[in-house]
Parts: C-alpha cells; structure tokens; sequence
C-alpha cells in the first residue's frame, strides 16, 4: 500500500454526505479558512491539485479546499503522531462541527487518527509497528471492530518478522488506516467508491506554501 495522508476535516456532519459532489472550492473561501485556523502564516498560492495528488503535500507546502459544509486541510505541519496533543486553536475551530484527523506513511507503516465532536475529543489511535500503540484514547468506533477481534479474521495482516514479538500490533497498520479514511470520510484508497462513498477524483484542492507559526 503506497499512500501517505495529512488531513484535517472540519464537516457540518457526516463527512461523507458533506463532501458528496463537492467539486472544487471557491479559492478566496479556502485562502480566508486557512487565514482562520492558522494566523499569522505568509500564504502564497501555487498550483490547485486534485484530492488524490494533495492528501500529502510537501513539508511547508498546503493543499485546502472550503465547501459550504466541509473544509479540508492537507499538511503536514498539522498533524500528530499523538493526535490528543493537536493545537488548542485547530480544536476550538471545530466547534459546533466534527473534526476528523488522518495521518497516514506507508513508507514506515504508521498511521494515526481521531475524531473531535463540538471540540471534544471521542477517539484517538496512533500506532506503528516498530512503536507499537503511540496513543489509544475513547471508545473503539464499528470500524475498528474486525481489527480487534481475537481470531484476527482475513482482513487483517499481522507482521510477520514480529510475529514472536508479544508487543506486535496484532493487525497492519494500513489496513485500518485504510478503512478510517472510508469509515470517516467516505474516502477509497484502494478501490473505486461505492455508491456510498465519495468520489475522491471529483474533489479540487487549491495549493499554497505557507510560511511562519501556524498560530498566534
């Protein structure tokens, strides 16, 4: 699985359902929530890109888009291998909304995310095969549930040269990060979506290289 992801989504509900048929988003609309949730940054627009091209923009660089009810936030500088530790204005801008973060690198086989309701944090998992369980905090979603189960059923890949390794994570990372990105988003990775899911390559994004603090 070679995929990588930095995303933040703020949604007015079900990300799905905000994202269905979203297109491509107004460019002054995007620039003014980056403004929001990150002052003080020198933004500088660059090239827009489709979803499946910016989920993992270079360090420094952003890729955003902000629909009526969704904004997404590809970069790097944003995101947490211990997603609970998320900086108090990004939390903040999700109230009344749901937050959704995803971070995922097949390169090193780590994958993080959680979901903030109204500003509250409900579920964070940050795992990785040579660090094992980094963070793990709330209620396990549906979801996560054929990862967890003893018989380990076919969805799931154990390690294989950790296999004698009593602290082996007992699935592969990617799998799930795979199946939280579709479970939360409505976003496929390693398919065409279903009828349910969104359609990732009708998703633009615009570009930028932002920089300075991404606070006050």
């Amino acid at each position: 699985m070679g995929f990588r992801t930095s995303l933040l989504v703020y949604a007015d509900g079900e990300v799905a359902d905000c994202l269905r048929g979203a297109g491509t988003a107004d460019p002054g609309r995007t620039t003014a929530m980056l403004r929001r949730l990150t002052p003080g940054r020198t933004l500088e627009p660059t090239a827009p890109v489709g979803l499946w091209q910016g989920t993992a923009p270079a360090f420094g660089d952003v890729c955003a888009a902000s629909f009526p009810a969704a904004d997404l936030v590809c970069d790097q500088r944003l995101v947490s291998e211990q997603p609970s530790t998320l900086p108090a204005g990004l939390v903040a801008a999700s109230a009344g909304r749901r937050l959704v973060m995803h971070a995922m690198d097949s390169v090193v086989d780590r994958f993080a995310f959680a979901v903030w309701e109204d500003g509250r944090l409900v579920r964070s998992l940050s795992l990785c095969p040579d660090d094992g369980f980094i963070e793990d905090l709330g209620e396990r979603l549906p979801f996560e549930a054929p990862y967890w189960e003893a018989d380990r059923n076919a969805a799931t890949v154990p390690w294989p040269e950790r296999a004698e390794d009593p602290a082996a994570l007992p699935f592969h990372a990617l799998a799930l990060g795979v199946s939280a990105l579709r479970a939360l988003c409505g976003l496929v990775l390693d398919g065409p979506p279903g009828p349910d899911d969104v359609d990732g390559t009708a998703i633009g994004l615009h570009g930028f290289t932002a920089r300075g603090p991404i606070g006050p």
